[in-house]
């Protein structure tokens, strides 16, 4: 992949500021505790990136694709969307204007409606109905740690199977970064275990960038070892939370963060700790409330 390996900042939150394990989070903080800090807890902006931007947009013209009747689902409707999608994203957020401002929309637009067209080469979108796209999910697990995810699109066939599907817009990950890449389709899966009772009959990663398919059949005694892994991880947030300790772990992917200004490693000093927000009880009791409707 040419871009380097970033997860998609969150959308800002629509009802608590309380905090949750999400995938993009895990990821922070396994990656960078100080980095986890300052977006899930200080929510520091960042500015947006043009290939995120791109992403957001093209999940948002497949899901309203899956809005219409199965048989309006054809490449030229696809293409018609992409426009609208931009003109929604941009009154949302006008600050994404700037990132197509010196070469106008239409070379992004060209750059959306190519990734469109290209999913049409990976899946028939006229031929099934998913049962949910762009859905929130979300449940707290018996110790307390709460799970939250989007997940772009879960089917459910007539015998009952599961299948979980994310898009990626960017080109598939060699071997050594498929496990990285089934992270989060892991975590999805765990929480459609957790609150429906079955493993998903498959997990897919569709990308668009290179036309690529990744599908993986995961079996219950792996995401019960994953629940572990996560439990295990929210522990730690939640200690970290308590102290206000949040080192900077310096590595590789440091050359592509926006909060070097403000980080130690770097010469630069965190703003004062904000606190672990008040509405987060588990980390005084051990017990979590029931997760809001918003993305940590």
């Amino acid at each position: 992949m040419a871009a380097p390996p970033t997860t998609t900042p969150d959308p800002a939150p629509q009802v608590s500021p309380r905090p949750a394990l999400s995938p993009s989070r895990a990821m922070d903080f396994k990656q960078c505790p100080l980095k986890y800090r300052l977006r899930a807890i200080d929510r520091i902006p960042e500015p947006p990136a043009r290939h995120a931007v791109r992403g957001t947009v093209v999940h948002s013209v497949l899901e309203s694709l899956y809005g219409l009747p199965s048989g309006e689902r054809l490449p030229e409707r696809a293409a018609a969307l992409v426009t609208p999608a931009w003109q929604r994203l941009l009154a949302e957020r006008p600050e994404v204007g700037a990132l197509v401002e010196e070469a106008g929309p239409g070379e992004f637009l060209d750059e959306v409606n190519r990734l469109v067209q290209a999913y049409y080469g990976l899946e028939d979108p006229t031929a099934f109905e998913p049962e949910s796209c762009e859905s929130l999910i979300e449940v707290c697990l018996d110790d307390g740690s709460p799970l939250r995810g989007y997940v772009d699109r879960i089917d459910v066939a007539a015998t009952g199977q599961l299948r979980v599907v994310d898009y990626k817009t960017g080109r598939s990950p060699g071997p050594m970064g498929e496990q990285r890449a089934l992270f989060q389709l892991k975590f999805y899966a765990l929480i459609v275990l957790r609150t429906r009772g079955i493993v998903p009959a498959q997990l897919r990663l569709i990308y668009l960038a290179d036309g690529q398919i990744l599908t993986y059949a995961p079996d219950e005694a792996e995401l019960l070892r994953f629940e572990r892994i996560l439990s295990a991880l929210w522990a730690a947030i939640s200690a970290a939370g308590r102290t206000g300790e949040f080192p900077p772990n310096r590595n590789r992917l440091c050359a592509y963060c926006d909060y070097q200004p403000l980080c130690p490693a770097f010469g630069g000093t965190p703003p004062p700790y904000p606190g672990w927000p008040a509405a987060a009880p588990e980390l005084a009791t051990g017990a979590a409330s029931t997760p809001d409707p918003a993305r940590p």
